[in-house]
């Protein structure tokens, strides 16, 4: 079976017809389904939707169980967590919904990490790294662009000759590079390429 516009996050399974994995939807599999926004509701509380899942957590005066319902607790009530809490073996411990938050100095609320710039994010060579709370994704590097070339997603380079976005004097040719472009001055015209004379 081909796709011809591919599946991003799922398996191609009759022509043009891709089988999603868990968490994402659209005709590619190349959309976050947003699992909070499902009947029945997946937690009891409140949701949060991250890329490909979801996470609960409870307000105030409850802990979350397995199943993602919430307990009433007295002693989380005390503690006055941002996110809900659980208790191990006695002991009350504030959670965060996210691996990409961590408890703050106080111990109840969560601060993001900056996975970019811990050198925690894994980008292939072509992708820069681009923060968000509780996360990050990979961003083609600038002069490159997304596109779906033989059965995968890649970062391709943008012909900024071709798609007319140089800034090339009039009197200068355009030279495509890897990631990039350059000037040059026409025959009996000389300058740095962005200016001829």
């Amino acid at each position: 079976a081909t796709c011809g516009h591919g599946c991003k996050y799922g398996e191609c399974m009759g022509p043009n017809k891709c089988k999603c994995f868990p968490g994402f939807t659209g005709k590619t599999c190349n959309q976050d389904l947003n699992e909070c926004g499902l009947k029945p509701r997946p937690c009891e509380h409140r949701c949060m939707n991250t890329h490909g899942s979801y996470k609960c957590y409870c307000l105030n005066g409850y802990m979350l169980m397995p199943d993602g319902t919430c307990a009433s607790s007295r002693t989380c009530a005390m503690v006055n967590c941002q996110y809900g809490c659980e208790e191990v073996k006695g002991e009350v411990q504030c959670l965060c919904p996210s691996s990409g938050l961590q408890l703050g100095p106080n111990g109840k609320t969560c601060i993001d990490i900056d996975e970019c710039s811990m050198g925690k994010a894994l980008c292939s060579y072509n992708r820069r790294c681009v923060n968000t709370f509780g996360s990050y994704y990979c961003k083609c590097q600038l002069g490159y662009e997304l596109k779906y070339i033989s059965g995968h997603y890649d970062c391709v380079d943008v012909n900024e000759c071709v798609t007319n976005t140089h800034s090339c004097n009039l009197r200068a040719e355009c030279l495509n590079t890897e990631g990039s472009f350059k000037c040059k001055c026409k025959q009996g015209y000389q300058g740095t390429g962005f200016d001829c004379a």
